[in-house]
């Protein structure tokens, strides 16, 4: 299966079935041929779990450069030793690179392909649920200690290959945490599609079939506003549902001590409970909402680890938030997404209720 998408500077194409990395190849002979050097960056755990299937089945000589695992390798100490490995080795505006991994690894290589000898091709491999969110629309980046994906530039792929082969190892942790950028996805698009997580008795409930079903759904919705947005003028923001204050946990947590998908499903029940005050969601979803998550087991602990001050200082330097207004995604209803100038009042006023829910 192909979704295209298509931007004002590329159009590409997601590919998604199982075992195709093989076809890949065969389809994007010509291209790769060109490149002088192959590079596939991955971290240590993907390519222990892959590296015999990748070598069996991608049928070009290759180099491989390791980084450190999940968000430890956004940062500009592992973005600066892959640029020079690239260098080293005599990688050229004619080398291309593969991001295999999940999403910390596709955003970081593709920030290297952005800006090595000011851009180079590059592919993406999501090997994790989250990456069919993150893979899809360009954006790259790294973290700086002030703030999440700080550092980074709109570079999109030559294409992406989503080869469910790769889903089969995943832990039931990076499940719930690409679960959650999913059900972002259905509620800025699709009540219907909500309703469909509501009958979820657990994580442990979810066939193959259907979380394949979901992903195929997700990219569309992500590729349909990339198309129409793809450097966050307007429709793009709406994909950052849940995101404002998930960052903020995020940042505060510690990157790497608390999964993005886990922060973007923390972050989601307050713009839910500010969706019921500045947009028409009726009064509850999201304390609904809330107690689908906590079934699902999602972790609101790690909102008693952060302090509200803690948590507005990483807000107001998020790149959402201009002149000191909080930016924050929301829903007219679910399904109809909108941006809204939010008060930190109301964000305390939403936190609090949160910790509230979280202590009974």
């Amino acid at each position: 299966m192909n979704i295209p998408v298509k931007t004002t500077d590329a159009s590409y194409e997601v590919h998604l079935g199982e075992n195709i990395l093989k076809d890949f190849c065969i389809r994007y002979k010509a291209a790769l041929e060109k490149a002088d050097q192959l590079v596939i960056i991955t971290d240590e755990h993907v390519w222990s779990l892959h590296e015999q299937y990748v070598r069996k089945h991608f049928s070009f000589p290759f180099k491989v450069y390791i980084v450190p695992n999940g968000e430890a390798c956004k940062n500009f100490e592992a973005y600066f030793d892959v640029q020079t490995f690239l260098l080293q080795e005599n990688c050229s505006r004619n080398s291309a690179l593969f991001a295999l991994g999940g999403g910390a690894v596709g955003d970081l290589t593709g920030f290297v392909a952005a800006t090595f000898m000011r851009g180079i091709p590059f592919y993406q491999i999501p090997t994790t649920i989250l990456a069919h969110d993150s893979a899809v629309g360009g954006k790259t980046a790294i973290n700086h200690p002030n703030g999440k994906n700080m550092i980074g530039a709109f570079y999109q792929p030559q294409a992406v290959i989503y080869d469910f082969h790769f889903l089969a190892t995943l832990p039931e942790a990076e499940v719930r945490s690409g679960l959650a950028e999913v059900i972002k996805h259905a509620l800025i698009s699709d009540a219907e599609w909500v309703d469909e997580f509501f009958a979820l008795p657990n994580i442990e409930s979810i066939d193959n079939e259907t979380l394949l079903q979901w992903l195929e759904k997700g990219i569309r919705v992500k590729a349909r506003i990339v198309e129409l947005d793809e450097k966050e003028q307007s429709y793009r923001k709406y994909l950052n549902f849940g995101h404002t204050y998930g960052h903020a946990i995020e940042a505060t947590v510690g990157y790497g001590k608390i999964t993005h998908g886990e922060a973007v499903m923390i972050g989601m029940i307050p713009a839910l409970m500010l969706s019921e005050m500045h947009g028409n969601v009726e009064a509850g979803y999201a304390k609904t909402v809330y107690e689908l998550a906590t079934r699902l087991g999602y972790n609101f602990q790690h909102v008693l680890e952060c302090s509200f001050e803690q948590l507005a200082g990483f807000m107001l330097k998020d790149k959402k938030t201009t002149n000191g207004e909080l930016h924050f995604a929301l829903l007219q209803v679910i399904g109809e997404p909108f941006v809204q100038v939010i008060s930190m009042s109301d964000v305390q006023h939403c936190d609090e209720q949160l910790r509230k829910w979280i202590k009974e």
